[in-house]
């Protein structure tokens, strides 16, 4: 598509409200603000994939089949190109050169694709606009807006260095600055913008998309505030409305650098904490828990698109990606997503398990109507269990590692259910009676994972 021609195509597609954006589209929950609703109904959205740029893998279709076959309903995809068989958003020539005036269609095509197939299974992607790792080290020698690459500007006349060799949490690339609040570069800004209005001239014709600025970014604040902006000006446009956020790479959510989406409910309408799943044992559930608080004036979703811990990666073990999953489930937090391999358990067999298990138990009571209770516990070694209920119609429990605790069930009267589920096996036991009104000892039926859920007969 030529330069000259693609704001007035996104005019004419953003005046046009489609039939795959009809209907009710992803929202933040009217009863339930700290959740998302989809169809007209709250949603947990749970997930995990193969990879984050999930639009440009190969068997799209049957890794979104998977994922929905084991009750997941959420992706995240970075419009990101780095990969081997990635292609970029630009046309190359056949010097190799890019020509950022004109877009390659392969690379929207692909995007278009993941949108569709995830509306067509009630799968909700989380886009992350910008993703820092393309702009530095290996992957910006192969970047199309490096100067080097494109036949459209000069490093003189970009301000952009052919090579940009340290790790880009440094935030050295200017690309990052182009906005008029900070460098004015008008130049690099103008493609940027052409990029994001081909996104959203998509994008927007779909139900099922939320959008983040950035992975994990370090830079300025008034990087990512330009970008929500406009993203959200442009969904005016189209009436259509639009939740954004930002990624800041901090693993301790009490960095200053968070209040940036903490204090600014109005331009980021939910915030993505997933950097908090770095953190291990009761100190990651205690920092989500502090957040969840601080923002009950005015509750939000808090979401994590990527959960780390692996075996196979350098964040965790397999048992760190497994609790973290869960303790933002039963802490209340509104997405668990599984980060891909190898730093995360992405849609493995153990991930699978784990979704279908959570969607078990949270099919089976309101979790939206729960809050967390750790406070109802006693005899509760840290990271033992951890307790979300709507006190005396339903508790929930999750287990690490075995373990027995005491739950104060005063609030609660008469006779419920107790049932176990075994986490990796999605088994249900045996319900056993419990008798409210006191307190109730709950030991789980073995070592490993497991969750106790305890409603009215």
């Amino acid at each position: 598509m030529q330069m000259f021609t693609a704001s007035a195509v996104l005019l004419v597609v953003l005046t046009a409200i489609c039939a795959e954006a009809q209907g009710q589209p992803i929202r933040i929950s009217r009863q339930y603000p700290r959740y998302w609703e989809y169809g007209g109904k709250p949603t947990l959205l749970l997930g995990g994939s193969v990879e984050d740029n999930l639009f440009q893998i190969r068997d799209l279709k049957a890794h979104l089949d998977l994922l929905k076959s084991v009750g997941g309903n959420y992706v995240r995809c970075t419009m990101s190109s780095r990969d081997p068989g990635d292609v970029w958003p630009f046309h190359q020539r056949e010097d190799g050169k890019y020509d950022l005036e004109r877009m390659n269609e392969e690379y929207w095509r692909r995007f278009e694709s993941l949108l569709k197939l995830g509306r067509e299974r009630g799968i909700i992607v989380q886009i992350e606009v910008w993703d820092r790792f393309d702009f530095a080290m290996d992957p910006w020698l192969q970047n199309p807006y490096n100067p080097a690459n494109n036949i459209n500007y000069s490093p003189e006349q970009s301000g952009l260095k052919t090579r940009y060799p340290d790790h880009p949490g440094g935030n050295a690339n200017p690309f990052f600055r182009s906005v008029p609040e900070l460098d004015n570069n008008a130049l690099l800004l103008r493609y940027q913008r052409a990029q994001v209005d081909r996104m959203l001239s998509i994008s927007l014709r779909y139900p099922n998309v939320l959008y983040c600025m950035d992975n994990e970014t370090s830079g300025a604040e008034e990087w990512g505030a330009y970008w929500a902006q406009y993203i959200q000006e442009k969904a005016k446009q189209a009436r259509v409305t639009v939740y954004c956020t930002e990624m800041w790479d901090p693993w301790d959510l009490s960095h200053p650098m968070h209040n940036r989406t903490f204090d600014h409910p109005e331009r980021y309408a939910y915030a993505d904490i997933s950097q908090n799943n770095h953190q291990k044992g009761q100190a990651h559930w205690d920092n989500a828990q502090r957040v969840r608080a601080r923002l009950s004036a005015r509750p939000r979703p808090l979401n994590n698109v990527k959960i780390y811990g692996a075996d196979t990666g350098r964040y965790g073990t397999d048992r760190d990606g497994i609790e973290r999953f869960w303790r933002n489930i039963i802490g209340g937090l509104a997405s668990a997503r599984f980060h891909r391999p190898a730093s995360g358990l992405g849609l493995s067999p153990t991930a699978q398990a784990n979704i279908r298990s959570a969607r078990m138990l949270t099919d089976a009571m309101s979790i939206f109507r729960c809050e967390p209770r750790n406070d109802l516990l006693s005899d509760r070694e840290p990271n033992e269990a951890y307790l979300t209920a709507e006190e005396g119609r339903q508790y929930a429990l999750f287990f690490p590692d075995g373990g027995a605790v005491t739950l104060d069930m005063s609030g609660a009267k008469g006779r419920f259910r107790l049932r176990w589920l075994s986490i990796l096996d999605s088994r249900w036991l045996p319900p056993t009676p419990v008798t409210a009104g006191g307190t109730v000892k709950l030991e789980a039926p073995g070592k490993g994972y497991w969750a106790a859920l305890l409603l009215p007969e």
